[in-house]
């Protein structure tokens, strides 16, 4: 049903823009093989990173790499965090020879079905990062939704604007050269304080931002390795760091809120 509607609505990337999906796996084999099959009914190349995954994981993934022409696999030997695994598919991506990069997260909670929505936005603004921002349902922990509003305070203080609607959501497409350039121009985190940093750092330099709206499900039983204690204090480190960082920038992100008005 999902891979119907994906045929009957996307916006197939234009003749200039080589589009590829990234995926980081950390321990979830359960939602692989669909994610896949999908992105192969959608002609969509996929780069799939094992970032220290369990033996059972990484199996999946070698047998999917084998049987599938359009999948690529990257192996870290240990667990480096989401950000890691992020940044090595982007590279991946730039030394491939593909101008956009698709990220997905393997646990389930995201809708494919809005990636018509998301290929559209990028085919109008292929410069820009399409980043979704999550329309949530009852699913969602109460202690996860409150603490995201926290982090948006943090993100609205440090750019002086309340632009960015949601800094967490890991359903984007990057412009991967100047995703590279940005990635290898700061030391961002490589954990769960990747995605909120990045999205700042897009925005202080001056980079075209479209938001997409996107369901977002907290599947029963699923695997989450976000750790309440740990990456918690990594996003507020991360968010402390930045403050600095927005006074530094503090004429420029003002003559920018200025131009934007």
């Amino acid at each position: 049903m999902a891979v119907c509607f994906l045929l009957g609505q996307t916006n197939l990337p234009e003749a200039n823009v080589n589009l590829c999906v990234i995926v980081p796996v950390y321990n979830h084999p359960d939602k692989l093989h669909d994610l896949v099959e999908k992105f192969s009914v959608l002609n969509l190349p996929v780069i799939m990173i094992d970032d220290g995954s369990d033996s059972a994981c990484h199996h999946v993934m070698e047998q999917l790499a084998q049987d599938n022409a359009q999948m690529m696999l990257e192996v870290h030997l240990s667990n480096q965090g989401k950000g890691a695994a992020i940044k090595t598919g982007i590279y991946a991506a730039q030394k491939a020879g593909f101008t956009h990069a698709l990220q997905i997260d393997a646990d389930g909670q995201h809708d494919l079905e809005d990636i018509p929505y998301f290929i559209d936005a990028m085919n109008k603004q292929p410069e820009a990062l399409i980043a979704g921002y999550p329309l949530f349902d009852e699913t969602i922990p109460k202690h996860r939704y409150y603490g995201r509003y926290a982090t948006h305070i943090w993100v609205w203080i440090n750019t002086l604007s309340m632009t960015i609607k949601d800094s967490m959501c890991g359903f984007r497409i990057y412009p991967v050269e100047q995703s590279c350039l940005l990635i290898n121009g700061a030391r961002m985190g490589n954990r769960m304080d990747y995605d909120g940093e990045f999205i700042v750092r897009w925005y202080w330099a001056g980079q075209p931002l479209v938001q997409v709206p996107t369901r977002v499900i907290y599947p029963a039983h699923g695997v989450s390795h976000f750790r309440l204690f740990k990456d918690n204090c990594l996003i507020s480190r991360m968010h402390a760091h930045l403050f600095f960082g927005m006074l530094l920038r503090l004429p420029k992100l003002l003559k920018q809120r200025w131009l934007s008005s």
